[in-house]
């Protein structure tokens, strides 16, 4: 073998590794679009789980990005860690399926029949190469520009692969070759060298292809073999144990269930060929091809499944003993996982469920803060202080974690999606932010040892009910995507605007009889203000919770457009929420 084969054999080996990840990039973005209504149809059956790691697998052709999928997904609590064991056991079968079309490039011979000459890689992956570039050159839809990554990656992968065929050719006539693989066809040997090499490289799949290309010299045996496909089973593990690090304990365990998985197949199915072996002395052939492999590869996988999966708790259990919890632990659980961000769909929906704790404590620091009104404590202070700084920590990292997410290919509906995310968590830290106003006019109030009038007491206590529903209205819409609730907002709000006009103009004529001090005319109007804003805040997530549903951002647009037309529906809950909120009579207030 010459330098110029050696030079070629890199040449290949790059092409190879090269068009597989820009193929398994395409595919994985593809299904990551499905992949949020796919999750959500999980069960806890271990099957279930498994039919889903084998079809995800076989779609994006990397076990290691299903298992770190997996962990990210197990550290952001979408995934339970019994359902990840089941979804793990099945991308280890489903990754086998590359070995099998990698196995095409053993067909060979002369005077092929044509559909037989159509299957080999050298005749389709020009063709492949050219339909994909058509495809990411000409067109705009997103969709189809995936499509064409993909068969530009599948030709590129298999180029790669007749590259390093025909450079590892003169390796058939090297005595120092067949020396060397003579060393792997001892079993620890060849597994060390198998699970090293997977784990630098961190495909198994690539690995694979690699030995099948190796194969194709004739110099490896099925002793070689072997022990090298079940050390590339340990070393794919190495993906998903690097992704653990820092992820929180049930992440840490997915990933450790993935190895002690592979750990027991070597054992269990290993063990078991070659005790066998040695009683018996298998007559295996003494060359294998990459067909061969393939069959050696799936065939390991399977009968480990058959031996494994009835005792997946086994799995689990081990992995807790691994990671065991202890009483002083905090929980650490980072939900907003950067493992996440290969899939965005998934990334935004995770973002708002978080989103959606923020929401509903900052709504509760708001109800807290009212009830300071009439019952002021310190505690409670500090209480509204300390949610409204977790609000705020809520905000930075969702909205961090966003930005994060907007630089990913998102489609036309996440794009849309995510901006409204960041237009209702700004909403609802301000909502939060005044709740410490009104906390801190309760507290005012308080030190002065002042008290508002019985009369302008009862108009607050209408203007605070309206207010409490409107919030109650607008965390509803955003938690459960309820667009009725939604609706119902924005006509509370514009009522909630006319009782504090009219509360204001009510003080007015108190302060001009004097029946009220200038003093606590600030005091009232800062918390009307703050009322009054809230409810604002609440107008415009509702508005972003519509638009939504209708794909589109153009949030004043609509609420213009709703306040201006005739819209009998808008007009009757209007009316209705006024008659609902009516200040005390004016016999009752001096005027």
């Amino acid at each position: 073998m010459t330098i110029f084969d050696v030079f070629t054999l890199l040449g290949g080996l790059a092409l190879f590794l090269y068009g597989m990840k820009v193929m398994g990039d395409a595919l994985e973005k593809s299904a990551g679009r499905q992949l949020k209504n796919i999750l959500a149809k999980l069960t806890s059956n271990t099957f279930n789980g498994f039919l889903l790691g084998l079809g995800v697998t076989m779609i994006i052709q990397s076990s290691s990005a299903t298992t770190v999928m997996v962990v990210g997904f197990v550290n952001s609590a979408i995934m339970t860690l019994h359902q990840a064991t089941g979804v793990i056991m099945g991308a280890n079968l489903g990754t086998s399926i590359t070995a099998w079309l990698l196995a095409t490039t053993a067909i060979t011979g002369e005077n092929l029949p044509w559909y037989v000459e159509l299957c080999k890689p050298s005749t389709f992956s020009p063709l492949l190469a050219f339909a994909g570039i058509v495809l990411v050159m000409f067109q705009k839809n997103e969709k189809r520009r995936d499509i064409g990554h993909i068969l530009i990656g599948f030709a590129v992968l298999m180029t790669g692969m007749d590259v390093m065929s025909a450079s590892v050719e003169p390796l058939a006539e090297s005595a120092e070759f067949q020396a060397v693989l003579t060393k792997f066809a001892n079993p620890i040997v060849g597994i060390l060298v198998g699970t090293i090499f997977t784990a630098i490289i961190q495909s198994s799949s690539a690995s694979v292809g690699i030995l099948q290309a190796l194969s194709l010299t004739g110099a490896v045996s099925y002793r070689v073999a072997i022990p090298v496909v079940i050390g590339q089973n340990i070393g794919t593990c190495v993906s998903a144990l690097i992704s653990s690090i820092g992820a929180g304990k049930n992440a840490r365990r997915a990933a450790l269930v993935h190895l002690y998985f592979n750990i027991l197949a070597a054992c269990i199915v290993g063990g078991g060929f070659y005790a066998l072996n040695y009683f018996i002395s298998f007559e295996l052939p003494a060359v294998i091809d990459p067909l061969g492999i393939a069959v050696v590869h799936t065939t390991f996988k399977i009968i480990a499944l058959i031996f494994i999966m009835p005792f997946s708790r086994v799995l689990e259990k081990l992995a807790m003993l691994t990671v065991p919890n202890t009483k002083d632990d905090e929980d650490n659980t980072q939900l907003l996982d950067d493992r996440l961000l290969a899939t965005p769909a998934v990334a935004i929906e995770t973002s708002r469920k978080v989103a959606v704790d923020m929401a509903k404590l900052s709504v509760r620091s708001l109800k807290n803060s009212i009830l300071l009104l009439n019952n002021y404590t310190d505690k409670g202070m500090e209480s509204v202080k300390a949610e409204e700084d977790k609000v705020d920590k809520y905000e930075d990292t969702l909205g961090t974690y966003l930005v994060k997410v907007s630089s990913q290919e998102l489609t036309e509906s996440d794009g849309h999606e995510l901006t409204k995310l960041l237009h209702i968590i700004g909403d609802f830290e301000r909502i939060s932010d005044h709740a410490v106003n009104i906390a801190g006019t309760a507290q005012e109030m308080a030190e002065k040892k002042v008290t508002f009038s019985e009369k302008a007491q009862k108009e607050i206590t209408v203007m605070v009910s309206a207010v409490e529903e409107i919030l109650d209205s607008a965390l509803d819409a955003f938690c459960n995507g309820d667009t009725k609730q939604a609706f119902n907002v924005e006509p509370l709000e514009e009522v909630i605007d006319y009782l504090n006009a009219k509360i204001k103009k009510r003080h007015v004529t108190r302060l001009q009889r004097g029946e009220c001090t200038i003093e606590l005319g600030f005091v009232l109007n800062d918390l009307l203000n703050n009322l009054e804003r809230v409810s604002d805040h609440c107008s415009n997530i509702a508005g972003c919770v519509i638009e939504m549903e209708h794909d589109a951002l153009d949030l004043h647009e609509y609420l213009n457009k709703l306040k201006s037309e005739e819209n009998s529906r808008y007009t009757e809950i209007y009316n209705d929420f006024k008659d609902k909120y009516v200040l005390p009579p004016k016999d009752v207030v001096a005027q």
